[in-house]
């Protein structure tokens, strides 16, 4: 039974890896040009393991923003996290604490959706084996960009910075034509963001994080106060 939850696993991994790998070189290519060693971008990807929050990471240390306001504002932005691994941990039917922190690691939005979708109970190699396809996908995608960003033209290289606004796009359009609230949030968040660059009152890359919990908090408000899905909904 494992071999073959590890094999459905790959199946099910196959889409993750190949969506993966485009995004993780563009973000290879963004290392190099930010003066990122290669070792350092090795480990972003190895360690923090965590997309969007990667490309954004990367935009801060350029705009010269400190350790601190890096981690929180990618603490913030992966605060769902918390979710879906709370909820993935009663679906897993093998309740060994051992490998909890290894499970945790690997959630991202691409593999909690594939596993929220599966039916039944989860096995550890199940998850396991799609996390690892996933994993892979990412890290081998970061060194395979960053060797490649040394032989591409400069201005080439910094244009992949676009790969950031289109990964989240790609997130963010269903759930913006499906909500007008979603759709007010996106836009006010963008809005607010541009008004604190302008104001240039907060230190560099501190509008990020202010937007988070400004946007953040209202969307938590509009949805608590009987924000009806008709009224949400197109």
């Amino acid at each position: 039974m494992e071999k073959q939850d590890v094999q459905d696993a790959v199946k099910a991994g196959i889409p993750i890896f190949i969506g993966y790998f485009p995004a993780a070189v563009a973000f290879g290519i963004l290392s190099k040009t930010t003066g990122v060693s290669l070792l350092e971008s090795f480990l972003f990807s190895a360690v923090v393991f965590a997309g969007a929050s990667q490309f954004i990471a990367l935009n801060l240390l350029a705009a010269g923003m400190g350790p601190t306001g890096i981690i929180l504002t990618t603490l913030l932005v992966n605060f769902r996290h918390f979710l879906m691994s709370a909820y993935l941990s009663t679906r897993i039917k093998e309740k060994i604490k051992k490998y909890y922190f290894f499970l945790a690691f690997g959630v991202t939005d691409e593999v909690f959706s594939v596993l929220s979708f599966k039916k039944g109970p989860l096995s550890r190699s199940f998850v396991l084996a799609l996390q690892m396809s996933a994993y892979s996908g990412w890290v081998s995608g970061t060194l395979c960009g960053y060797l490649l960003g040394g032989f591409m033209p400069q201005i080439l290289s910094q244009s992949m910075g676009v790969a950031l606004y289109a990964l989240l796009l790609a997130i963010l359009m269903p759930e913006l034509k499906a909500s007008r609230l979603a759709l007010f949030l996106a836009l006010a968040s963008g809005l607010l963001n541009w008004l604190l660059t302008y104001l240039d009152f907060l230190p560099k890359g501190w509008s990020i994080i202010v937007c988070i919990l400004v946007i953040a908090t209202a969307g938590a408000f509009l949805t608590l106060n009987g924000t009806s899905k008709e009224e949400i909904c197109g």
